[in-house]
Formats: structure tokens, C-alpha cells, sequence
């Protein structure tokens, strides 16, 4: 058994933390909404009032927070992880944020003697409460191997992609090959539908062959419904991209079909579409397209 602090427990982080929980090891989470603790009390776990209660005494620190700001304060802040960890504690970060500061943000905890390993996953909700998640991880490989075992609780493909920040360097690769295919998605919807198309129909075939794809199999049946409660929210796509972006223009690279949607989710989020899931990127396209 392994204690395991787990800090935010929200869509991704509580189903995750209670994976771990089920899987025997003690488990003490922190939210700040307490109640979001609740799910992982249920599964065996046990709440925190803050980060230093929950991580002191921690063989293992799990963190799944929004953004890089939110990462750097819980880590670096004052009663924050670094503050509080034993020497050797293992810190696996399972947010989405810049690889440059994943990279920054490692090289501070080895001066503490801490290893924080970046480890962003993809599959959304559904991943999450499967356990089937897609894990990179940047980092020392020692540190990768000795919490693999956790990592195998919560996800189904697992790779180390390289040292510190390269898990953030794919992940943000992810997410602009998801965000291509929920544009491109939404703009054949709105295609189907100008020329009458059996939706269903077209998207059962189109999901058979080549254009199939587990964004389609998750999203297609929303946009259909147009029932966009939040698994992934557009705000943090919004986010994703501008990471993407950033990086690309920091390596000198062009993305030109990615800046393209970039500024389409900065549409559909300017149009108060924020909190919900990115697949309601398809009422943009589809407004675009003269489609309510």
C-alpha cells in the first residue's frame, strides 16, 4: 500500500484518486471545494483540509489541476508541496500545462531532493472513470519505473516520451489533433445536414472507415443531440491551444491549420460557450454554416 495525496478532484482527478483507492492504497485528497471530496471518501479515501495536510507524510504526490498557475502556487506557494514532501517523494503531475514550465518546475524540486515527473493523460471523462487513459510522461526514467505501477491503476497506455516537460511537448500535440478533428467533425455535420442527410446513418458509416476516430465515437452522438454537459470544457481546450501555439511560435514552427482552430475555440468561448464541452464547438461551426 502507498499513500497518495491527490490534490483537485474534479472531473478527471476524483474518478482517478478512487481508482487508486480501490486499488488498496490509502489515498487522501484536497479540493478546494471540499465537497468534491466526497466520491473518494465513498471509495475509501480520506479527505484533506489543505495541500500540507494531505501531503505530509506522502509517498507519492498526484496532482490535477486547471492551469500552469494553478500547478506553480500549490507547488512552489506558501504550505505547498515542495514546502512539505519528504525528501524522495515522487510528484506526478497529471495537468495539462506549458512544457517550459514543467521543465522549470522539475528542476526546482530536484534542489529539494523531490522528483516530479509531468505526466498528462487523454481520454477525457470517460477515460478517467474507465481507467483506459493515454499517460506521457516526461521525466527521470528511475522516477518513471518505480510509480508505474500507480500509473497502470489509471490508465491503459503508459509511455515515457522523454525528460521533463516532453510529456507536455505530446500532450499538446494531443490536443491539437483533437481539437483538428472536433472542427472538421462539426463542419461535416453541418454539411450532411445543408444537403439532408441521415445523420445517424452517415455517421455510423463514416465511423466504419478511414474518417473513424475516438473523437468521433465520444463526440459525433453529442453534437447530433446538441447535449454539451461539460466532459472536457472548451475553456480548457482554449487553453491547450494557446499552449500550443505559444510553443510553435517559441521553436519557430508554423501551424496553420492549428492557429485556424485555435481561433475558432477563442469564438465559440468569446460567445459564452466556455463551461461547455469542447464538442459545442459545434454550434460555432455550425452558425458559421447557417445551421441553429
Amino acid at each position: 500500500m502507498t499513500t497518495i495525496a491527490f490534490l483537485g478532484l474534479g472531473i478527471m482527478g476524483s474518478p482517478m484518486a478512487c481508482h487508486l483507492a480501490a486499488a488498496g492504497h490509502d489515498v487522501v485528497g484536497y479540493n478546494r471545494t471540499p465537497e468534491k471530496a466526497a466520491p473518494l471518501v465513498s471509495a475509501g479515501g480520506r479527505a484533506a483540509k489543505s495541500v500540507t495536510e494531505a501531503v505530509r507524510g506522502a509517498d507519492v504526490v498526484a496532482l490535477m489541476l486547471p492551469d500552469s498557475p494553478d500547478v506553480s502556487e500549490v507547488l512552489t506557494g506558501e504550505g505547498g508541496v515542495f514546502a512539505t514532501a519528504a525528501p524522495g517523494t515522487l510528484i506526478v503531475d497529471f495537468s495539462t500545462i506549458r512544457p517550459d514550465v514543467a521543465a522549470k518546475l522539475a528542476a526546482q524540486a530536484e534542489e529539494k531532493d523531490l522528483h516530479l515527473l509531468d505526466a498528462p493523460v487523454s481520454g477525457g471523462e470517460a477515460g478517467a472513470a474507465d481507467a483506459t487513459l493515454s499517460i506521457m510522461i516526461g521525466g527521470a526514467k528511475e522516477a518513471v519505473e518505480a510509480v508505474r505501477p500507480l500509473l497502470d491503476v489509471v490508465g491503459k497506455t503508459v509511455v515515457h516520451v522523454g525528460p521533463a516537460g516532453a510529456g507536455q511537448t505530446v500532450k499538446a500535440a494531443n490536443q491539437l489533433i483533437v481539437a483538428g478533428n472536433i472542427a472538421l467533425m462539426a463542419e461535416a455535420l453541418v454539411f450532411l445536414e445543408a444537403h439532408g442527410a441521415d445523420l445517424p446513418a452517415a455517421v455510423e458509416v463514416l465511423g466504419g472507415g478511414l474518417a473513424g476516430s475516438a473523437v468521433l465515437n465520444q463526440k459525433a452522438q453529442k453534437m447530433l443531440d446538441r447535449e454539451f454537459a461539460p466532459g472536457f470544457r472548451i475553456d480548457l481546450h482554449h487553453k491547450d491551444l494557446g499552449i500550443v501555439t505559444a510553443a510553435a511560435r517559441e521553436a519557430g514552427t508554423a501551424l496553420p491549420v492549428g492557429a485556424l482552430v485555435a481561433q475558432l475555440m477563442t469564438a465559440a468561448r468569446s460567445a459564452g460557450l466556455g463551461g461547455l464541452d469542447h464538442s459545442a464547438l459545434y454550434r460555432t461551426i455550425a452558425n458559421l454554416g447557417g445551421i441553429s
